[in-house]
């Protein structure tokens, strides 16, 4: 089960300074980022990771871009991919987005615009939820940013943010450490270390009391469901 929340990129661009750039500018925007940098390590991890945007570059070694954006689309997954290429060619445009990739940009590209136009594929890639997370007297604004309680803004970090939002879109369920981790950071986090336990620890002295997130022992975390819907 995958809940909204933090976003997963898979950036797919074999000039590694490139992606290494546009890995930064995207993390700076809040989101989880991994990189591959050929078709065949890009397909491995989107066969084994659940993205919700594929930025891949069309021209690749090993598996060519083309077919890797094939795979994606084949596999059924809500992944949605933007197509990079050097050409602008409206019979280029034409042909990738005829093997399936959601959007298309050429290069060079002004950053902003890839912003925007990930963040619009990433609203398509999850299932619809309402503009507002509410429990109780927390409420998450996933568009402004913004959380607060009983209607005083709570001053969070990027990664405090994501495993809030994660929890209440949740919906009652319970989240994993693991799962977290997978959603609000990346592929470079230790699954080891104390960090999403350290996350949640400095989130709940910030919401105050009472407590609003729920340790499930041996499982993980979870947001009581709001009034009238059920618990997972």
């Amino acid at each position: 089960m995958w809940h909204r929340g933090g976003v997963r990129i898979l950036i797919v661009e074999d000039e590694a300074a490139l992606a290494e750039a546009v890995a930064r500018g995207l993390r700076r925007e809040g989101m989880a980022v991994d990189i591959a940098l050929d078709g065949d390590e890009g397909h491995e991890k989107a066969s084994v990771t659940r993205y919700d945007v594929v930025v891949l570059d069309r021209d690749l070694p090993g598996m060519h871009g083309d077919q890797l954006c094939r795979e994606i689309v084949a596999s059924g997954a809500l992944t949605r991919v933007l197509m990079l290429t050097a050409s602008d060619a409206v019979a280029d445009r034409v042909e990738g987005l005829s093997l399936g990739a959601d959007d298309y940009l050429a290069k060079p590209f002004a950053f902003p615009e890839l912003v925007a136009r990930v963040r619009a594929l990433a609203r398509r890639a999850t299932p619809v939820t309402p503009p507002v997370l509410v429990a109780g007297d927390v409420e998450l604004d996933p568009a402004r940013r913004t959380v607060t309680r009983a209607g005083r803004p709570v001053e969070l970090t990027r990664k405090e943010f994501g495993v809030l939002e994660v929890l209440l879109a949740a919906r009652g369920s319970v989240v994993s450490s693991e799962e977290l981790l997978e959603r609000v950071w990346d592929e470079n986090a230790d699954p080891f270390t104390t960090t999403v336990r350290v996350t949640v620890m400095t989130l709940r002295k910030k919401l105050g009391d009472p407590g609003v997130i729920d340790t499930v022992v041996g499982s993980g975390y979870r947001v009581p469901a709001p009034a009238g819907e059920p618990g997972v």
